[in-house]
């Protein structure tokens, strides 16, 4: 990426997804980790430990003129809020995915932008080398007219090892709302915007047990369904289905497929940066492994570093809060679906981000 003046980002919500970001966010110059801050103090003081930055509250952090973007990685009911407080503070904001957990919140979020702030959101895995290349062969025509796709993510949920595991079955979580932001924008900047959902699904009201930690032992009831099957009809012409359990004990089902008329693609799991890139053209006998055309060791912090790199530019930064509101209108479409058993309209539409250069 381009070399730009960095950006002094401040970190609102020090739970288990920093993990992610400290290493991933370390690479890109144009990010200074500058402060954190959560409602736990102690939480936030061990980041800060680890990070080389501050700890304050979240209110000092909004009030500190020389903050210009606040990092939103607060459990997902509190991202909206959170997100329009640093927006109030006339701070950009990036959040963690979903951008919030309702229609309302998140179209309440863009419209509390004020001139010269940004709102950008995750997932940004769609601009690591596995899904990078598998966008430059669909834009090369390498696959001919995309007509299908499907992507699948099944396995057990995490309460067997997570400490607190109570979010992902809660408002906002569920392996759709978990999962799902990650397949359906990686589908989005592959394939373009959908435009109507339908969908089944089971598990809402069952209980999980808590595995591990200090709440081993506790029951969870399911606010959300545990195991959702969609179908997606694409705006271009394209039909697509979708599959995200947390029920299942294993699958090898690929986690994205896609086809055209001229040939097929299996891409890796569009929650890593790094997926394999399969491909296979008409009248082939067999798949081939796609030398990556991009960087596969990026990380969590790529669609902030481009965020930044943006502002600095004046273009369209790429992990928008436009592409993460037509993320979130789809999910929660398909979710709607599952208790009405009707097709759902999506009212939203956003452009594909471009490609990385």
């Amino acid at each position: 990426m381009t070399e730009v003046r960095p950006a002094r980002v401040g970190i609102i919500g020090c739970g288990d997804v920093t993990n992610l970001y400290l290493p991933g966010s370390a690479r890109f110059p144009a990010i200074e980790l500058a402060a954190c801050a959560d409602l736990d103090m102690e939480r936030a003081a061990a980041l800060a430990e680890r990070g080389g930055f501050s700890a304050v509250t979240p209110e000092a952090l909004l009030a500190d003129p020389s903050i210009e973007l606040v990092l939103v990685l607060t459990p997902p009911v509190a991202h909206a809020a959170v997100s329009r407080a640093a927006i109030a503070a006339k701070k950009h904001v990036y959040s963690e995915k979903p951008l919030a957990v309702s229609r309302d919140d998140a179209r309440t979020l863009l419209a509390a932008r004020v001139a010269g702030v940004r709102v950008g959101s995750a997932p940004d895995t769609f601009l690591g080398g596995g899904l990078q290349t598998a966008r430059s062969l669909i834009d090369e025509g390498a696959i001919g007219e995309p007509f299908a796709a499907t992507a699948s993510v099944a396995h057990l949920g995490p309460e067997s090892w997570h400490p607190n595991p109570g979010i992902f079955y809660g408002v906002g979580g569920g392996p759709l709302l978990d999962l799902g932001p990650y397949y359906v924008t990686a589908l989005v900047t592959l394939l373009g915007p959908i435009a109507s959902v339908s969908a089944v699904g089971r598990g809402l009201g069952t209980e999980r047990l808590i595995g591990s930690g200090p709440l081993a032992g506790r029951a969870i009831t399911a606010v959300v369904p545990t195991t959702v099957i969609a179908t997606m009809a694409f705006e271009s012409g394209v039909v697509g289905g979708l599959t995200v359990s947390f029920d299942v004990v294993g699958s090898t089902a690929p986690h994205l497929e896609i086809h055209g008329t001229a040939g097929s693609l299996i891409l890796g799991d569009p929650n890593r940066f790094d997926g394999e890139v399969c491909y296979r053209p008409l009248g082939a006998e067999g798949w081939e492994t796609v030398t990556p055309g991009f960087d596969t060791t990026v990380g969590r912090g790529i669609g902030l570093a481009d965020m930044i790199e943006a502002i600095r530019s004046d273009r369209p930064h790429r992990a928008s809060g436009e592409l993460g509101f037509h993320v979130l209108d789809v999910l929660l479409a398909i979710e709607e679906a599952t208790a009405s058993g009707r097709v759902q309209a999506i009212g939203s539409r956003v452009d594909r981000p471009d490609p990385l250069g």
